[in-house]
């Protein structure tokens, strides 16, 4: 369940408890005239099943209450009622499964956005895949991983092309446009001072270090590793399911790819260096389509419930 927090003019909130209190999967409705201030209206307090939760925010947008009011949404992490069973039981489909499209547009704009931070963890996790390329060290390279932010900015981009919003499509380019060039001209630089100073050998063959090797050789198998660990992040993203996004993110060699790009460079090695690039290039287009492909098939399965609610609630007003 979740729990909307809704402030409204007087005149919208007649419409918004009207709204309300016609669609079975939302309980709990409470009303407190003008008990809000900055904006000033009512409050109006509800709880609303998972699975219809953007079909009723979508009605709330179109009576304009996020102009004139505001809306809240907060989880309900324990609900002990017959009425919520009943709200749930009323709204198809499974919880876990459901997509509540404005929860995952927030979260994709807030880590799809190029900061100062987001910066550092992809200077640091090309670094650290960089030392783990060197020492052919797969914890070092799985950690790396980890620690790489770029799942963020791809999957705003995912969200961008679906919804059509071109704001959040601008930053998330902008984001991965920036960020791996910085890390990468960065990890170059390290790798040529390690050189320097004798940290790491004069000489660097892909033929000594496996790992660099794999990373600099892409194929079909890499691609479609992307393309699937693409659909299981968007899939962890956008339902109740996140706990499979560690796994997605150390499924793919992003960032890897681009330490080797770097470490390749250092060490005159172009073929390692063009093949990471085109392997870094193969796995972000496939994580996008694959991405792109699983919003697309959400949407389209939104649609279709907020077809349906809305003819519920038509059907359900009074005739004129």
């Amino acid at each position: 369940m979740l729990h909307l927090r809704i402030v409204a003019p007087s005149d919208v909130a007649d419409r918004v408890l009207g709204l309300l209190e016609r669609t079975d999967s939302v309980v709990n409705v409470v009303r407190l005239r003008d008990a809000a201030s900055k904006p000033d209206g009512d409050l109006l307090l509800c709880d609303v099943a998972r699975e219809d939760a953007s079909v009723v925010l979508s009605d709330l947008r179109a009576l304009d209450v996020h102009r004139c009011g505001s809306i809240a949404v907060e989880e309900v992490t324990t609900a002990i009622s017959d009425a919520h069973d009943r709200a749930e039981q009323a709204a198809k489909g499974a919880p876990s499964d459901a997509v509540v499209w404005e929860q995952v547009q927030e979260r994709t704009s807030e880590e799809s956005s190029l900061s100062g931070t987001f910066l550092a963890f992809m200077v640091l996790a090309m670094l650290i895949a960089a030392v783990g390329i060197f020492l052919d060290s797969e914890i070092l390279v799985v950690g790396a991983m980890v620690v790489g932010p770029e799942f963020g900015p791809i999957a705003g981009l995912c969200v961008a092309l679906v919804s059509l919003r071109g704001r959040l499509s601008l930053r998330s380019a902008a984001a991965l446009l920036v960020g791996f060039p910085l890390g990468v001209g960065l990890t170059l630089l390290t790798a040529l001072a390690f050189k320097a100073t004798g940290v790491t050998p004069d000489t660097f063959t892909r033929e000594d270090h496996g790992l660099s090797t794999s990373i600099a050789n892409p194929d079909f198998l890499a691609f479609f590793v992307a393309f699937c660990a693409g659909a299981a992040g968007m899939l962890s993203l956008s339902t109740a399911k996140s706990g499979a996004l560690i796994g997605v993110l150390i499924s793919v060699t992003t960032i890897p790819a681009a330490a080797n790009v770097a470490v390749a460079t250092a060490y005159g090695d172009w073929d390692s260096a063009s093949g990471s690039l085109q392997q870094l290039g193969l796995n972000v287009a496939g994580i996008v389509l694959a991405g792109v492909l699983t919003l697309w098939l959400q949407r389209l399965s939104y649609l279709r419930r907020r077809a349906s609610h809305r003819a519920a609630l038509r059907g359900d007003a009074p005739a004129p």
